[in-house]
Parts: structure tokens; sequence; C-alpha cells
């Protein structure tokens, strides 16, 4: 059975069990949605995942599962409101958090979105105490649905003040580290790292995100970059070990449309790959 097959008959149960189980709360038929309200707020839960347990279950276990998701959708509200209230308007609170590309089971649950082929983009509740991922769940009984702004509050109150500062690499060669000590959102730079590069870069550049505080960036101008990837990678990777709150241990080549390659020194500097290719093209240093 498919989940809209249950729709019908889930929703009737739900009318009949809410003045039980929730007697304030009520059920919108236009959208699908159980209201509760908590106080002089309300929060909203989709009957989606309902319908998903009952299209799975044999017929005579669905009232079951409608008391189950209906208390569970109560006891929920009550604690997003109650949140939402010691937090004060939670919108304020959200930053984007870039990460390595989450495993599915690690990402179920969670409001994030893809950030290219290696990286995922995180939503965060930003609080000293009551941080951390912003759920799903939650996000739906605040009616937190179209999250734009996100970005916005992440440049505006946390990437303001970052630092790009030039550092010396080898003899002759310096890496471009960008900087905010403490800081947990300093890798959402990560698709913007155009602005910390020379104008003219038809080569690219090596970037390192050894922690979410800390990019590291070396625009490719010659054959030089044979000498300094070894050395770059080997920055990352300790940077990363010695973190306190550590991003990705890897390098990569930042080229074309925002494109990130991961690289892998030395197989990557002669290998038959793309990266190898662009090599040859390269002035002499």
């Amino acid at each position: 059975m498919e989940p809209l097959d249950a729709a019908a008959d889930a929703h009737a149960l739900i009318r009949d069990l809410l003045p039980v189980l929730a007697p304030t709360a009520w059920f919108d038929g236009g959208t699908s949605e159980v209201v509760v309200p908590v106080g002089r707020s309300e929060a909203r839960a989709s009957t989606w995942t309902l319908l998903e347990r009952c299209a799975r279950a044999p017929r005579p276990a669905w009232p079951r599962l409608v008391d189950e998701w209906v208390c569970e959708v109560r006891d929920r509200a009550f604690m997003a409101i109650g949140e939402m209230e010691l937090f004060g308007d939670l919108r304020e609170l959200l930053r984007l958090r870039i990460v390595p590309k989450l495993d599915p089971r690690d990402r179920e649950g969670l409001v994030v979105v893809p950030a290219g082929d290696h990286f995922d983009a995180m939503v965060m509740i930003e609080h000293p105490r009551y941080g951390g991922p912003l759920t799903k769940a939650r996000a739906g009984l605040l009616g937190l649905r179209r999250l734009g702004y996100v970005v916005t509050n992440t440049h505006d109150r946390e990437l303001a003040d970052v630092v790009a500062r030039e550092q010396p690499l080898l003899f002759g060669e310096n890496v471009r580290v960008v900087t905010k000590p403490g800081s947990r959102y300093v890798s959402a730079l990560l698709g913007e790292i155009e602005q910390f590069l020379p104008r003219h870069n038809p080569y690219g550049a090596l970037v390192g995100v050894p922690s979410h505080s800390t990019l590291l960036l070396y625009p490719i101008r010659s054959t030089s970059v044979r000498r300094v990837l070894p050395v770059f990678a080997d920055v990352v990777r300790e940077m990363h070990d010695d973190a306190d709150d550590p991003c990705a241990p890897g390098v990569y080549w930042s080229h074309g449309e925002r494109r990130l390659t991961p690289l892998r020194p030395p197989a990557d500097l002669e290998g038959s790959t793309e990266f190898a290719a662009m090599l040859r093209r390269l002035p002499d240093e």
C-alpha cells in the first residue's frame, strides 16, 4: 500500500483521537497537518510520517499507530514551543555549518542539503547550552520552512570579522590562512573562496579545511605546486588531527564552476587525472 492510500482512514482516526489525546489540537485538512496550540504559539506536524507507518502495517494496527503518533506530536510540540520561548526568536539563532559529506543514516532527520560532491550544509542552532543541529521535526513544528536567511545570519553574525593572512609554507611559497579562532562557521566560506584568491586565477587553488575555524588556500601559478602539494597536505592533516573542532583531513583542488576535486598526493602529481593534465599546462616556476 502507498502512503496516500492510507490518508482518508488515518486522518479520520486522527479526528477521532485528537479530542482525547490532545484536546486543544485540531486537524487542518487543507494541509494535512495537526496543529497544536501552546500558549500564544502553535506547532504544526505533517501527517506524512504517520501515513508511511500505516502503509507498512496491517489495518488493525492503525489505531495504535495513530495514538502513538499523536502523542509524539503533542509532546514534541510542547518541547519545541518551550525551546522557542527559551531562545526567543529561534530564526535569529540559525546558522549554516559546512561538514564533510554525511552518511545517509547520520543525515536522516536533520535539516541538511548537499554542498557539492564532498560536503554538506547543515543548519545549526547557535546557543552555548542548547545549540546543535536543527532537526526536521523541530523545524516542522516551529514552521521553519524557507531558510534562506540562514546564510545571511551566518555571514553577518559569524563571518564579518574573519581574518585572511599570508603564512610561509616553503621557502618562497606562502599559504593564505582564512580564520576566526574559536568559530564553528568559517568552513561555510568554502563555496566563496574566490574572494580570497587573485582575480586572475586560471589554474585554480589548493584548498584545505582542517577545522571549522580555518581555511587554507594556495593559488596555483606555476609548476612549484609540485613541491607545495605534499607539504600543504601534511599541514592540513596535522592541523586537522590537532584541532578541537576538526573538519576535513584532505586536500582539494578548486577549479571551474566552484568544483572541488579531492587530491591524493603524491599519486595525483603523475597520474592521468584532470589535475595531472593541468600540471602539464603550467608555466615553469
